[in-house]
């Protein structure tokens, strides 16, 4: 490890999650910079950061154990008022998006969606090396996609399995708040997280310094 500071990643105490659980010197609660914790409070005082806050609470404590994310998604929408649902979609998981859309309107929701190759603009007409054509020839928009669903005035965007960045995007740029339901891997069927659980295992070589692979010949989503 080097010689960055320590912060809650860390951490194995979690002492955080009660009222007086023992933590480690370093923890952040006890090292915040100067009036952070405030001026972060400050933003749940009034508008919609609080209400999401208190409404996205309720939805923990409700679904705890109960409800898969999808139904958390649409509760957590009813209770803000939102009834205006856009999806952000990747192309290769347009499937899923259609199941998720007819989900949505059969409780009661308007659904738009727009997925990542709308405006079939070539990769390499926006500077990117030729070479990422061999994945596919057009550009994943998220900026397009933000502002499309800007224009249709949804009220809480669903990202459905947009590429590491192009989500970050998508964040960037959304007007309404974003919800992820899908993050993206094509090698682990859509679960991140299975490399992490197998990080002393199968994915061991992730914690090597030269992590460059070629890039596959045949495209995907």
């Amino acid at each position: 490890m080097t010689d960055e500071r320590r912060s809650c990643v860390d951490c194995g105490a979690k002492g955080c999650d009660g009222r007086d659980g023992r933590r480690p010197d370093f923890c952040l609660t006890d090292n915040l910079p100067g009036g952070l914790l405030e001026e972060s409070l400050g933003h749940y005082r009034d508008g919609e950061d609080g209400e999401i806050l208190r409404v996205a609470a309720t939805v923990e404590h409700d679904g705890y154990l109960r409800w898969c994310r999808v139904q958390e998604t649409m509760e957590f929408a009813r209770r803000m008022g939102y009834r205006r649902i856009g999806i952000a979609t990747c192309v290769g998981l347009l499937s899923e998006s259609r199941t998720l859309a007819r989900i949505l309107r059969a409780n009661g929701f308007e659904v738009f969606g727009v997925g990542c190759k709308t405006g079939m603009v070539c990769k390499t007409d926006v500077g990117i090396d030729p070479v990422c054509c061999e994945v596919g020839r057009n550009i994943c928009n998220p900026v397009l996609q933000a502002e499309v669903l800007n224009h249709e005035g949804t009220e809480l965007n669903v990202v459905v399995g947009l590429c590491v960045g192009h989500d970050a995007l998508f964040y960037r740029h959304s007007a309404a708040p974003v919800t992820t339901l899908v993050a993206k891997d094509r090698v682990l069927a859509n679960n991140p997280a299975g490399a992490l659980y197998t990080a002393g295992s199968y994915y061991s070589r992730l914690e090597n310094a030269d992590m460059e692979r070629p890039l596959p010949k045949q495209r995907v989503g």
